[in-house]
């Protein structure tokens, strides 16, 4: 019999369950990504603890990775125009100034590690391909499921833009292109998720 690594799995469930209504309620969760949420957590081994469907930030950090006291100045998790990034850029003032695309990531917390595997062979498959098992005790087994997509981009610092408004129109088209591509991905695994055992 499968190692049972989470003795309080139903009741984590429960609460987590909570949790996620709660933010549903609030209209805090990506519309996009709700039907995924959905039908992973009807199975009975397994449950999502956090999602992010993707998104693209623009962002002011007062030194170079210092993400805990930065600023968002915008964030979408759609395709973005170049005038709405221009329009976040403009409130931009002190420290560094960035321009970022994130893939989707979930995670997943799994009843036993054969549950956990399977669920990472099946993220892995649909094009996660950073996707790993990223915890592993008696309090919970999680898996992250990840893609590749991701640009990070310096605009400027204090102010002062250091690209052209050509290359800003070209980063903000690359960053929707990988947007899609990474949105396909999360269809995709959607439509392979009921070939884990309910």
């Amino acid at each position: 019999m499968p190692y049972l690594y989470t003795q309080n799995f139903e009741l984590q469930k429960r609460l987590a369950m909570e949790k996620l209504n709660e933010a549903l309620n609030r209209g805090l969760v990506d519309r996009d990504i709700i039907s995924l949420l959905e039908k992973i957590n009807s199975l009975e081994s397994y449950f999502t603890t956090s999602s992010c469907s993707g998104r693209i930030v623009v962002m002011e950090m007062p030194d170079f990775g210092d993400k805990l006291n930065a600023k968002w100045l915008g964030k979408w998790h759609r395709e973005v125009s170049l005038e709405e990034v221009k329009e976040a850029i403009a409130k931009h003032n002190d420290g560094m100034l960035w321009f970022m695309l994130h893939s989707p990531i979930l995670h997943v917390a799994s009843k036993t590690l054969e549950d956990a595997v399977a669920l990472l062979n099946l993220a892995i498959m649909s094009g996660f391909k950073n996707s790993n098992i990223k915890s592993v005790s008696h309090k919970k087994l999680l898996v992250e499921i990840y893609s590749t997509e991701r640009i990070d981009v310096p605009l400027g610092e204090k102010g002062e833009m250091w690209v052209s408004e050509d290359y800003l129109e070209r980063v903000v088209d690359m960053a929707n292109r990988q947007l899609r591509r990474s949105k396909r991905k999360l269809r995709t695994l959607e439509d392979e998720i009921g070939k884990l055992s309910v």
